[in-house]
């Protein structure tokens, strides 16, 4: 598939197929905190940085971090062509790709009953290698503008026709997709509630520091100023 075969392939469009319960992605262990709906799946995608990637080499389990972009319904990553965990993973070999934001810690009576507030979603499938150079620029644009929104279009150069094929690109397919949400207060037993014990929720919030110029820098631009999560 190339990005001349998708109709209004954009970030904000509705999946063509949107993500539904299998055997493999519906949840076991609390089936009422998950989600299979498209759209909180990709509230989450959005909002989150970091993505996780897993799979396995001759029997030998790795977890890969990484950044990530989002068009329609697929998620992008990128890398060296060299680098041995890209590079096997653009195999089509089977893996598990993993977002999780971290909204609270939950503390509680007992300490059974402590948890986490949460939002997740975990991805099942086989990554595809972007072999066309415009849907490649629109997947590293999709990456850059998650990082901050704006910046792909704020005077920076785009990558050449060299450093395109020096990078990899793969897209993964949001069919096989889940969302897992935890939240409220903590759920301590009867006997647990008159213990003199503070309890409740310690919101956690990802905020940004003021931003740091490099030596060569300019006048701040709006778009960085306004960053949010």
């Amino acid at each position: 598939m190339t990005i001349e075969d998708e109709t209004e392939l954009d970030k904000n469009r509705t999946p063509s197929h949107p993500a539904r319960p299998n055997a493999r992605a519906t949840l076991g262990r609390h089936p009422e905190r998950g989600s299979y709906d498209a759209e909180t799946i990709r509230t989450i995608l959005d909002e989150g940085l970091v993505c996780h990637v897993g799979f396995e080499i001759a029997g030998q389990p790795y977890v890969m971090p990484t950044t990530y972009g989002r068009i329609g319904d697929h998620l992008y990553i990128h890398g060296s062509p060299v680098a041995r965990w890209l590079h096997t993973i653009a195999e089509a070999i089977p893996i598990c790709i993993t977002v999780t934001l971290l909204d609270g810690l939950v503390l509680a009576r007992s300490a059974f009953r402590h948890s986490m507030n949460y939002r997740s979603v975990v991805i099942l499938g086989r990554a595809r290698i972007v072999e066309q150079n415009d849907e490649k620029l629109e997947a590293l644009r999709a990456i850059v503008e998650h990082m901050v929104d704006g910046q792909w279009c704020s005077g920076i150069r785009h990558p050449s026709d060299s450093e395109l094929r020096a990078t990899l690109v793969l897209r993964m397919s949001l069919s096989e997709a889940s969302a897992k949400v935890r939240e409220g207060a903590p759920r301590d037993l009867d006997d647990d509630l008159n213990r003199p014990v503070w309890a409740g929720e310690l919101p956690l919030k990802l905020r940004p520091s003021a931003p740091i110029a490099d030596s060569h820098g300019i006048e701040l631009p709006a778009h960085v100023t306004r960053w949010c999560r």
